[in-house]
């Protein structure tokens, strides 16, 4: 195993530990598994009813997420990109962020006119841009937090 790779498990851990402790306190129940998602340690909490971890559009997990890096940045001195998924909510949001990336890519594909899509945050852009890339056009990034949103454009030539 890899130098990095046992870095990104080590993240998992400690991850794995503080909500864990977080999950006893607040009496909730649900399991973590863990698991690295390509250069980042990726944490879900599953089971039980969380969707109050979730919050509205996910601002509480967003928060969580934070708060579970900065517990890992308090470990290693080192900051993390953890991914951290409640109750299956980013997964679902993913698959729902790439069939809105598909209808822009086929959108620009069609009439070569950039697309912009609506206010994103940036793990939803992130998987917009992942999927525009895949799909050999180019995106970007514009506006200012909380209203920074994606535009799909034609390949560079």
């Amino acid at each position: 195993m890899s130098d990095s790779a046992k870095k990104l498990e080590a993240e998992g851990d400690i991850a794995a530990d503080f909500l864990e402790g977080l999950l006893d306190i607040a009496d909730l129940d649900g399991d973590i598994d863990m698991d690295v998602d390509g250069d980042r340690a990726s944490v879900d909490i599953v089971g039980g009813n969380l969707d109050h971890l979730v919050g509205r559009e996910g601002e509480v997990l967003d928060a969580l997420q934070e708060l579970t890096r900065l517990a890992v940045y308090r470990e290693t001195g080192e900051r993390s990109r953890l991914m951290l998924d409640v109750a299956g909510f980013r997964a679902a949001r993913r698959l729902e962020l790439v069939a809105i990336a598909g209808e822009a890519i086929e959108k620009v594909k069609s009439d070569g006119d950039s697309v912009s899509l609506n206010a994103m945050t940036p793990f939803e852009r992130k998987v917009v841009h992942d999927a525009v890339a895949d799909a050999g056009l180019s995106s970007s990034s514009d506006g200012v937090e909380p209203q920074r949103f994606v535009v799909v454009h034609a390949a560079a030539e």
